[in-house]
């Protein structure tokens, strides 16, 4: 889960690292109120879960009350790589000499955390390491130990070296430390500053990136509910967050419900290879509750586009008489009118087609045969 801007400064501000005079406005006439207080120079800064938005022109510098105006009228409502803005963040405009890229992150082959470091911030990392990366350090910290004096001192050294007001080596590595507490205390997957700059001798951070564990989102409601502020959330993906189902809609009208991620996938390439469309990617996990598959139900059902349901469970650790039981109960409470191929093999899997009997549903043992029985009912529905 990404933050917006504004959020994860709220965070740093919060860990006492100092950021900009700033405040988030959600339409013109609350912004004319909070840039009396900022003032002029500002930066009108669009607040959308993306990167590009420099380049997009959703940040504008304004110098009076008139340049306020319009630049905010240009870039409220603007869309920015499918994301409308909705929010943006006035900040007091910075005067600076140089600015510095850092961040902290999590590295698998070393199972270390990583600080990455620039001297060359305000532009994307990616590109620096290709086309300078000499300009790229790296500090390797042990999970447990943390970060060592003479490791940040070094860095500290190479960092600064051609600044002549340097912020203090205690600052540094007192920030060091601070984006090792966020990223343990907020579950993180990567805590980053671009751009890091030195204002009157202090370090600021003009910009904020933080990117929570999408596994630890229960643990961290109020920011689960903040983030949530950002995206325009459809019905589908709402009950699929509540009911801890994986879902992705998709652009065809053969809705796909199964247990497991690589069987799903599967799932999906062998409705294309018969000449169907996957309406979705909708993952029940290994769970036998028979609920999930209530849930997924009202999902697939509340997608016009759908004209036939594949159902496809190899049950291991998933009881296939639950996800009979469930299927039992989707269908005696939600009126179902689109036509179902069932497939459903493995644990107690007899019992699952003696129950599917009761309602009158056939159950077939191969993937194919109910690949090519939910292909031929989807074209038969788009007649």
């Amino acid at each position: 889960m990404k933050l917006l801007e504004y959020q994860a400064k709220e965070i740093f501000r919060n860990y006492g690292i100092y950021t900009p005079d700033e405040k988030i406005s959600m339409n013109l006439d609350e912004a004319l109120e909070m840039v009396r207080s900022i003032g002029f120079p500002c930066v009108l800064k669009a607040q959308v879960p993306v990167g590009g938005r420099g380049k997009a022109g959703g940040v504008k510098t304004a110098n009076n009350l008139e340049e306020f105006t319009e630049k905010y009228q240009q870039i409220y409502g603007m869309i920015i790589k499918d994301c409308k803005v909705d929010k943006i963040l006035i900040s007091q405009a910075i005067q600076f000499l140089s600015e510095y890229y850092l961040s902290l992150t999590f590295d698998r082959a070393s199972n270390k955390l990583i600080y990455i470091l620039s001297p060359a911030g305000g532009v994307e990392i990616e590109e620096i390491s290709k086309t300078n990366p000499e300009r790229i350090f790296k500090i390797e910290v042990d999970l447990i130990l943390g970060i060592k004096s003479y490791q940040a001192k070094q860095i500290w050294e190479k960092m600064f070296e051609n600044i002549e007001v340097k912020p203090s080596f205690k600052d540094f590595l007192r920030l060091l430390v601070i984006l090792n507490r966020i990223f343990f205390e907020q579950d993180a997957t990567l805590v980053e500053i671009n751009p890091l700059i030195v204002y009157k001798g202090s370090l600021m951070a003009l910009d904020a990136k933080i990117l929570i564990d999408d596994n630890a989102l229960s643990l961290h409601p109020i920011l689960v509910s903040k983030a949530l502020e950002n995206t325009d959330e459809t019905l589908q993906e709402k009950i699929a967050r509540e009911s801890n189902l994986t879902y992705i809609s998709l652009d065809g009208n053969i809705a796909c419900i199964v247990n497991g991620a690589g069987l799903a996938m599967a799932t999906m390439d062998v409705v294309k290879h018969f000449g169907g469309n996957p309406a979705n990617f909708l993952d029940i996990g290994g769970s036998s509750n028979p609920e999930k598959m209530v849930n997924a139900f009202k999902i697939i059902q509340s997608n016009q586009k759908v004209k036939s349901i594949l159902i496809n469970i190899f049950g291991g650790i998933t009881r296939c008489d639950d996800i009979a039981e469930g299927l039992i109960k989707a269908i005696q409470t939600s009126s179902l009118k689109l036509p179902l191929s069932v497939r459903l093999v493995g644990t107690n899997d007899k019992k699952a087609q003696e129950m599917m009997k009761s309602v009158d549903i056939s159950v077939f043992l191969e993937m194919n045969e109910a690949v090519k029985e939910a292909v031929k009912n989807a074209m038969e529905e788009s007649i």
